[in-house]
């Protein structure tokens, strides 16, 4: 059986948020997606999400929502965190951080696929190895299902490209999320992991990676704290859709995805 995933760049902002509301449910219809997975660390106003935002994302039609190094922005995430398994936060924080790195939950076909969510160490803040971290899950999930995907939330495209082959054959897919840039390189990788550096931005494209123009360029030129607000023009959804064999596992598809206001 083939499983239909779409998977989601970060969500930025009530932008992204409402393009989701008014866009999502029809695509997974049209497209008879069977998963939906979304990193939504940026949908509270840019930076950090709350629980009532994950309640709003998760009635759209998301499966489970990713994070990354602003998941703890908002304080009132903390409790989602603790009692919400569609929620992770990245697996390589401490082990005595509140959340959970990876789930395991029902497609709409029954298959049981599994999540995992890690975040990168090049030119981010000190954190535990996401390497040997991954290789600790794998020992658990992979005794649940075969249908694994990754988000890797990372700034260098290094790192995630490595990230990449060092999964390829053990998880379904590898996509990397934080910078918000689509990439061009996705493929299936040789032993059949499905691989991209970066799913793009849910958000405002007509901004600096989802702020608006002029507050960035403040910054840049005047070298003097500025307040990055959210921009508002040209919405789009940036994804992924990548087709899974239910029984090894293995990506046989992957095909980037943009959804515009007007679509």
């Amino acid at each position: 059986m083939l499983l239909n995933v779409f998977v989601i760049g970060d969500i930025v902002g009530k932008p992204g948020r409402i393009i989701l509301k008014d866009k999502l449910k029809f695509f997974i219809d049209k497209e008879n997606i069977h998963f939906c997975i979304a990193n939504g660390e940026n949908a509270a106003a840019g930076a950090g999400i709350t629980g009532e935002i994950t309640d709003e994302l998760l009635s759209y039609g998301i499966d489970v929502i990713t994070t990354g190094d602003h998941v703890w922005d908002k304080k009132e995430i903390l409790h989602t965190l603790e009692t919400n398994r569609s929620i992770l936060r990245p697996n390589n924080y401490s082990p005595l951080a509140i959340g959970k790195g990876y789930v395991v939950k029902n497609s709409r076909l029954g298959s049981p696929i599994g999540v995992i969510n890690l975040l990168g160490r090049v030119f981010m803040k000190p954190i535990d190895c996401p390497f040997r971290t991954v290789d600790e899950i794998l020992k658990n999930i992979s005794k649940e299902t075969k249908i694994i995907f990754v988000d890797m939330h990372a700034e260098a495209t290094s790192e995630k490209i490595a990230m990449g082959w060092y999964l390829d054959g053990r998880v379904s897919a590898v996509v990397g999320t934080h910078t918000h840039v689509p990439t061009a390189d996705e493929k299936i990788l040789p032993n059949g992991t499905a691989f991209i550096s970066d799913l793009g931005m849910t958000g405002p494209h007509e901004s600096i990676l989802g702020r608006k123009i002029d507050c960035v360029l403040k910054a840049i030129v005047t070298q003097m704290p500025t307040r990055f607000d959210v921009a508002e023009k040209d919405v789009r959804i940036n994804g992924v859709k990548i087709i899974v064999d239910s029984q090894t596992g293995k990506a046989s598809s992957i095909k980037r995805i943009e959804v515009k206001e007007g679509n």
